[in-house]
């Protein structure tokens, strides 16, 4: 069975599946780089693999492939700055931002919920993404609350729609 499914119903319909927020980033001292993502999730314990979704078109595959490491930070709920700042096209601006370089080289935010640090495991195409596999070598996490993504907007535990 083929045909195609609307765009908008598929982004109206999976906007019902409330997902957290991250900042995937990598990079080093001179040039570093980051996108706001929530299609992430774990994939395997062993091996300690997780996953997500990029655009084809964003620089940042680029940048991973370059790399060949990221990490992806979870965001705390008094976190959307970020999360905006981030999610727009182009050079990203880290003025401002809490910084440390992690285990493999890639920048981490001192003030996020908790990060996994990722080397750099496969790709697979995924229509007009990228499915990015990478393999955990190091993480943390911290006591708060998520910021969520829900029905195209932020939310926070408890709050309503």
């Amino acid at each position: 069975m083929s045909g195609t499914f609307d765009a908008g119903d598929q982004r109206r319909i999976m906007g019902r599946f409330a997902t957290g927020v991250t900042v995937v980033t990598t990079g080093d001292n001179e040039a570093r780089w980051a996108m706001t993502a929530n299609a992430v999730t774990s994939l395997s314990l062993d091996p300690p693999l997780v996953l997500f979704a990029i655009d084809t078109r964003n620089e940042m595959r680029r940048q991973i492939a370059e790399h060949r490491c990221f990490a992806i930070n979870v965001l705390g709920a008094d976190q959307m700055e970020l999360s905006n700042r981030f999610a727009k096209p182009g050079p990203k601006d880290f003025d401002g931002v809490v910084l440390r370089t992690g285990t493999t080289g890639a920048p981490l935010l001192v003030e996020c919920l908790a990060y996994v640090e990722c080397e750099l495991d496969r790709t697979y195409e995924g229509g007009d993404h990228e499915i990015v596999i990478g393999r955990i070598v190091a993480g943390a996490d911290s006591e708060g609350d998520p910021l969520l993504f829900y029905g195209g907007g932020y939310r926070q535990i408890g709050s309503e729609p």
